[in-house]
């Protein structure tokens, strides 16, 4: 096996990938803090919303389930939404998986378990692949353990705010996303895919029963997205 496909992963490379995320992690705390603000605000108990946190790890996710928090919660709108807007874990594991496939299979599914955009793509920038896995494994658990820090947060500090976009916390899942769509790209037709999500969104928020938006807009903005040309050319 050569160095570059060495997959055993040690407590150094995990220490590497920790510290690497690390810096990017203490902007989770304060997108966790927003959360249990946001879930106290929807009648969530401090309990709850930690287990949440603790337990689903998926900031984008669980604000949209909060919008069919209530004294009922439909279960079906709720899986729909929340498999339409991490369907794109699928697409990033599959990219990943050449970096696992050495792994036996119960290492390889527990590698995946705390998978986020940002430990997935620093991973997929370069190196061996025990250092791919230091990153995916050690970032994730430097953005869980300030996901869940953030989260106390808010459960700690969010009764006493009953205002928060008066301190723009309103505003932080959209920037968020935001930042998501700018990064560091330079290709302009980012821009179709994310237009046509919001334009449908905006459509069936008019048009569809509440909730049917979230889907809507995924489900046109990743269609749009594998509609487009490939343009991997010069890519390494």
């Amino acid at each position: 096996m050569t160095p570059e496909h060495d997959s055993r992963l040690t407590l150094d490379h995990l220490v590497s990938g920790f510290r690497r995320m690390a810096p990017l992690s203490l902007f989770v705390i304060v997108f966790g803090l927003a959360f249990g603000v946001a879930a106290l605000q929807q009648g969530l108990s401090g309990l709850e919303t930690m287990m949440m946190s603790g337990l689903v790890f998926a900031g984008a996710a669980q604000f949209a389930t909060l919008e069919l928090w209530g004294e009922t919660v439909p279960l079906l709108p709720l899986v729909a939404i929340t498999l339409a807007i991490n369907a794109r874990h699928l697409l990033m594991g599959a990219a990943f998986y050449p970096h696992l496939r050495e792994l036996p299979v119960g290492r390889r599914y527990a590698s995946l378990i705390l998978l986020t955009d940002a430990n997935w793509a620093m991973a997929m920038t370069g190196g061996s692949t025990a250092a791919r896995l230091g990153i995916l494994v050690g970032g994730g658990i430097a953005l869980w353990s300030t996901w869940m820090i953030g989260t106390g947060l808010g459960v700690v500090f969010g009764s006493g705010i009953s205002e928060p976009e008066s301190f723009g916390l309103d505003a932080i899942m959209g920037c968020f996303l935001l930042a998501m769509l700018v990064g560091d790209k330079r290709d302009l037709s980012v821009l179709l895919p994310w237009g046509a999500a919001a334009l449908a969104a905006l459509a069936a928020m008019a048009w569809l029963p509440p909730h049917a938006h979230v889907i809507v807009g995924a489900l046109a903005g990743g269609v749009v997205g594998l509609l487009l040309p490939s343009r991997q050319e010069g890519r390494v």
